[in-house]
């Protein structure tokens, strides 16, 4: 007897969900944001992806750039079972959707630049077997869609002119831009290089072994136009994620990077060659992600 497919039933019961609503532009596009230095495990991430073919859920990694709660029973467990209707209870995590973001504009850095630097743009055609929900599944959304049933862009752009509008009291942010995305949902699988239009890398990222090798692995390789944040810059908002976060930034721009200039570069140094709490430099790179780039 043939086990039902877990990826259909999963967009089946998204597609139920989703508000009726114009289709996906021809030029949207799925992000897969990641940092392509050392994870937690010491393991280099995007040598990782080229070895393994494939880019693969947290159930499988046990890594994240988010929570760490994907483990049977866990927060993201729980909200993966009421997004797709429990349609990977019961199967091997390797079956278990991707997460990424869903890109409308074209924006060079990636939708979603709080998950990381670098970031794989997939083929127009993985939109067929992808889902949508806005806010982040964090927040427990309400809204949901797929490629051909697409209402909650509308209330997308209705947030972000809403957003862009206000005035945050004494001058301070007005909202914190790396929360602003359309969270998605890759199912089936993402095969490297099969499922990818092109892997987009920050200027600063060194490894030429891994990105040659990329390239002989098929793998479109590009840049976007870069993050480098002045540390004064961040010193400024020490409301946004601490002042031990700023005095980190500091330490780490000064003694790895000699200079008063912050880039991905340096983070993923610090990741490699320093003890330091993964937390504390996750919010460094929201630093650097925030006020090291135009926006």
């Amino acid at each position: 007897m043939n086990q039902p497919d877990p990826s259909a039933a999963a967009i089946d019961w998204v597609r139920a969900r989703s508000a009726a609503g114009q289709g996906l532009p021809a030029e949207a596009r799925v992000a897969l944001h990641f940092h392509p230095g050392a994870d937690a495990s010491g393991t280099e991430v995007l040598a990782s992806i080229l070895d393994r073919g494939q880019y693969v859920s947290q159930f499988v990694t046990g890594t994240s750039n988010g929570g760490l709660t994907a483990f049977p029973g866990g927060d993201r467990w729980h909200w993966e079972r009421r997004m797709f209707g429990g349609a990977y209870d019961q199967v091997d995590v390797q079956q278990r959707p991707v997460y990424g973001a869903l890109d409308l504009d074209g924006d060079p850095y990636g939708p979603a630049p709080r998950f990381g630097p670098a970031y794989l743009r997939l083929r127009p055609e993985v939109l067929t077997r992808a889902s949508f929900a806005y806010p982040d599944s964090t927040f427990g959304p309400e809204l949901f869609g797929v490629a051909d049933r697409m209402g909650l862009v509308a209330d997308f752009r209705r947030d972000e002119s809403a957003d862009d509008a206000a005035v945050a009291p004494g001058g301070g942010l007005c909202r914190d831009r790396l929360d602003h995305y359309i969270e998605a949902h890759v199912h089936g699988g993402v095969t490297v290089p099969g499922d990818v239009e092109a892997l987009v890398v920050d200027p600063s990222f060194d490894d030429h072994a891994v990105l040659e090798t990329a390239d002989r692995c098929g793998l479109a390789v590009e840049t976007h136009p870069g993050y480098i944040a002045e540390v004064a810059e961040i010193a400024v908002h020490p409301e946004y994620r601490g002042q031990d976060v700023v005095e980190l930034a500091q330490r780490i721009a000064e003694v790895l990077g000699n200079s008063a200039q912050l880039r991905p570069i340096h983070i993923a140094h610090a990741r490699r060659e320093w003890n330091l709490d993964w937390q504390q430099l996750k919010k460094v790179w929201h630093c650097l992600a925030r006020f090291g780039r135009a926006w």
